[in-house]
C-alpha cells in the first residue's frame, strides 16, 4: 500500500487556487458551448521526424506506424514512444504507441493502436462493452468510444459491434462469436464488411457528458468563501 508521501500533495491555499483556475477554464468552455479543448490539432510533426522516431520501435508497432503514416500522414504530436492524430478520417483521435499490451481475444496478439469516435455510451451499457472486449475504451466525459488493437480493421470491427450492443441489437456472447468469425474471415481475405468500415455515423454534434455537480449547498459556499479570502487578502489559506 502506498503512503501519503508517494503522491503529490498541495497545501490548502494551492488546492483552492488550483480549483479556482480549473473552474475559470470550465466557465470559458461552457461559454463556447464546448465540452473540451483540442489544442493538439494545432501542432504537426514532420514526416521525416515521425519516420526517425519509429526506427527504434518494436517490429509490430513499427510496421503499423508505416501503414498509418502512409494513409493518414504525419501525426499532430509525437514522443519517443507515442504518436497522436486528431480529427483524421472518421476518428476523433488516434494514439499509436511503441508499448504493446498482450491480448488473447480473439487470438493471442498485442494491442498498440487506439482509435476513438464521437459517440456517447450510456453509463448502464459500459459493463456489457467491457464483457464483450476488454480493449473497448469508453470515455464518458469526452463523449467518445474507442478500441485498442493491432490494426484499424479490428478496431473498426470492435466499434461496429459495440454500437450494436449499446443499441440492444446484439448480445455480448453473440458479439464475441461474430467478432472471432469476422476477424478470421478478414485475415483470409474473405468478405468482412464489419471490419472494412464503420457501419454507424459518429456523432456530428457535441457528445461530451460533463455529469452533474455534487458539491453544492453549504460545502460549495464554504469553498467559495475560502477562494474569496485567498484572492482578496492575497495570503495563503490555512
Amino acid at each position: 500500500m502506498g503512503s501519503k508521501d508517494d503522491h503529490l500533495d498541495l497545501p490548502v491555499h494551492e488546492r483552492i487556487a488550483s480549483l479556482a483556475t480549473s473552474q475559470a477554464s470550465a466557465r470559458e468552455l461552457q461559454a463556447k458551448g464546448s465540452g473540451g479543448s483540442e489544442l493538439g490539432q494545432q501542432h504537426k510533426v514532420s514526416m521525416d521526424e515521425a519516420k526517425r522516431i519509429i526506427e527504434q520501435w518494436p517490429t509490430a508497432p513499427q510496421k503499423a506506424a508505416e501503414k498509418i503514416l502512409g494513409h493518414y500522414g504525419p501525426p499532430n504530436e509525437a514522443t519517443a514512444t507515442k504518436m497522436f492524430w486528431y480529427r483524421v478520417g472518421p476518428w476523433a483521435r488516434m494514439e499509436l504507441t511503441a508499448d504493446e499490451l498482450l491480448h488473447n481475444f480473439p487470438t493471442t496478439h498485442t494491442d498498440y493502436l487506439s482509435q476513438y469516435v464521437d459517440y456517447l455510451v450510456p453509463a448502464g451499457k459500459v459493463t456489457e462493452l467491457v464483457e464483450f472486449d476488454g480493449s473497448v475504451l469508453v470515455d464518458r466525459t469526452a463523449g467518445q468510444i474507442g478500441a485498442r488493437c493491432d490494426h484499424e480493421a479490428y478496431n473498426t470491427l470492435t466499434l461496429n459491434l459495440a454500437v450494436e450492443i449499446v443499441e440492444g441489437r446484439r448480445s455480448v456472447d453473440d458479439a464475441r462469436r461474430f467478432y472471432a468469425e469476422t476477424a478470421s474471415a478478414y485475415v483470409l481475405g474473405r468478405d468482412a464488411p464489419y471490419a472494412e468500415g464503420l457501419l454507424f455515423a459518429p456523432a456530428a454534434t457535441e457528445t461530451a457528458d460533463p455529469d452533474e455537480a455534487m458539491i453544492t449547498g453549504s460545502m460549495a459556499d464554504q469553498i467559495k468563501e475560502k477562494m474569496k479570502d485567498a484572492f482578496v487578502a492575497g495570503e495563503p489559506v490555512s
